[in-house]
């Protein structure tokens, strides 16, 4: 963050509460600071709708309270040069603080209110991949998945969230038993608690490695895990993870056909996250152990796979992101190494109609990049990536990525292409 956002707050008070006469009293809690808000205000003040003092800074560290958002809220509810996404926020905030804004003399209906204890997002999602390797054709994939992410509030600091999906290969055209695609599951499931100094998760959530704030995604992990997850810090982060999670396949690919795991490993992480300013720096930790590893690991009778990675990045302003990984794994005897460097630039905004986004990237994904997000480069590839996305209409978004590369093991057909595409509607 460019500046802090508590003290962005502080400075819209200063300018949005010249006409309340409630600051001598204020019986709300303070929000915590890793509550939703935060992020939806950090948007509005990089946008213009919450503005600093004359000077253009943001003063004050004193945390903010409740009654004081909603002073703020206020404010930008009034301001209606603003954009649609900007807007979206501002609705949001506007139902989380009903209470306050009552109190205040600015109508929120009860409507709203209760609205907002229940959310739901989801989306339709179609894709299509084509996998094209040298001197033995391609394969082509149609892919339709329909997703579901209710979200509830429990009190003040818990909430309970989940991922169902329906999911089809459309080369069938109907469920086929033997189709792993054609099925609805429970992605993900987990109660999450926000207070002022940590989070913490419990159920089955996200696994996704810290360098994914890159637009090619994951180097290391991204997928789900079963388990708890704790995480504090601000500037300086900490994320500790234990669980287990699936690795059915993990290591089977249409470029390099090895043996695949159908039993879940015991898992543990560990990140530390530095993003202040233009800098972004991180070092983590992957453990996984199971006895499928046995026999294809460097030591025989070895059950663990240790993974190390550092990434870091450079903003040079909002729009362009420099930013760089690498991963290794000694638990293999080849291929232990891993890393990619992309140029980020922008990115579609699903509100903002004709918002666009694309990027860069060069991708080696070795032995380390266990469960990596391959929409592009393949595991065991290594090569060039590129990707673009644009807001066609609200809520929907267009994304195409192209991969050029080869096997990192040299044989004789080594070339190795992707091509996908994909339509998304979200609601």
């Amino acid at each position: 963050m460019k500046k802090t956002l508590v003290s962005a707050l502080s400075a819209a008070l200063v300018i949005g509460a010249a006409s309340t006469t409630f600051a001598a009293a204020n019986p709300f809690s303070d929000v915590p600071r890793d509550h939703w808000a935060y992020d939806a205000v950090t948007q509005l003040a990089a946008d213009g709708v919450v503005e600093g003092y004359g000077d253009g800074t943001y003063r004050g560290d004193r945390n903010i309270t409740r009654y004081e958002m909603a002073q703020m809220v206020a404010k930008a509810m009034a301001k209606g040069d603003m954009s649609a996404s900007d807007r979206a926020l501002v609705d949001r905030l506007a139902a989380e603080f009903a209470d306050e804004l009552n109190n205040l003399g600015v109508r929120v209906t009860k409507l709203e209110r209760n609205a907002d204890m229940v959310k739901w997002n989801g989306k339709l999602e179609y894709t299509y991949t084509s996998k094209r390797f040298e001197n033995a054709g391609k394969k082509n994939d149609d892919h339709l998945m329909f997703r579901l992410e209710p979200s509830a509030e429990v009190n003040n600091h818990w909430h309970v969230n989940a991922r169902v999906e329906a999911s089809t290969n459309m080369r069938h055209d109907a469920a086929h038993a033997d189709d792993s695609d054609d099925k609805v599951t429970l992605k993900r499931a987990w109660a999450q608690g926000d207070y002022d100094k940590f989070q913490v998760k419990l159920g089955k959530m996200e696994l996704l490695s810290s360098e994914a704030y890159a637009a090619p995604g994951a180097l290391v992990l991204d997928k789900e895990f079963s388990g708890a997850e704790v995480s504090f810090g601000k500037d300086l982060s900490v994320k500790l993870q234990a669980g287990q999670t699936e690795l059915k396949d993990t290591f089977k690919s249409d470029a390099d056909d090895r043996r695949s795991y159908d039993h879940a490993a015991n898992y543990q992480g560990v990140e530390l996250q530095y993003n202040k300013g233009n800098f972004l720096a991180g070092a983590a930790y992957y453990r996984l152990k199971t006895d499928e590893f046995k026999g294809t690991l460097k030591e025989a009778n070895d059950e663990t796979m240790d993974i190390w990675a550092l990434n870091g990045g450079y903003r040079f302003d909002k729009n362009v992101l420099l930013s760089g990984a690498y991963a290794y794994n000694n638990s293999f005897a080849d291929s232990k190494k891993s890393g990619q460097v992309s140029l980020d630039y922008k990115g579609a905004e699903s509100e903002d109609k004709g918002s666009w986004g694309a990027y860069v990237s060069y991708r080696h994904l070795g032995g380390a990049s266990v469960l990596a997000t391959q929409d592009g480069a393949l595991y065991g590839t290594k090569g060039i990536e590129l990707g673009t996305n644009y807001t066609l209409f609200k809520n929907v978004i267009l994304s195409a990525k192209y991969f050029n590369g080869k096997t990192i093991q040299k044989q004789a057909d080594d070339k190795v292409q992707q091509l996908f595409g994909r339509v998304e509607f979200l609601f």
